[in-house]
């Protein structure tokens, strides 16, 4: 069997603290946090400088919320993934395939530092 390298934990602790202030800061221009659920994020509308009577700004303004909506929801799906990569080097249990146990591959990893799972099972 080979043998696999050891994760530097520091290392990637640091990537995934990047990407997850990057992210945040994103969210927040797309967002809030919020304020019934600390944990969950929520889309803004853009401001709306519009007349109500104005149908068409009006829809166009709903476009870009259901726009702004879906990004929301990717970040904070990124997010989250970031987030429990970073539990996973607390407990120790970083850098191990989720479904089958081994280890993640480094270059897996450093494409995508909150990978949960190695190659052969990246699309279980």
């Amino acid at each position: 069997m080979p043998k696999h390298e050891e994760i530097n934990t520091d290392h990637f602790k640091e990537k995934l603290e990047k990407e997850k202030s990057r992210i945040e800061t994103e969210l927040k221009s797309v967002g809030r946090v919020n304020p019934d659920n600390p944990k969950d994020w929520e889309a803004t509308p853009s401001p709306i400088d519009v007349m109500p009577a104005d149908k068409t700004e009006v829809a166009e303004q709903m476009e870009e919320f259901e726009g702004r909506s879906a990004v929301e929801a990717e970040l904070e799906n990124r997010l989250g993934s970031i987030n429990h990569a970073l539990e996973r080097i607390k407990k120790g249990t970083y850098g191990i395939c989720e479904k089958g146990g081994e280890p993640i591959e480094q270059a897996r990893l450093e494409a995508n530092p909150a990978a949960r799972t190695c190659m052969k099972h990246l699309n279980d």
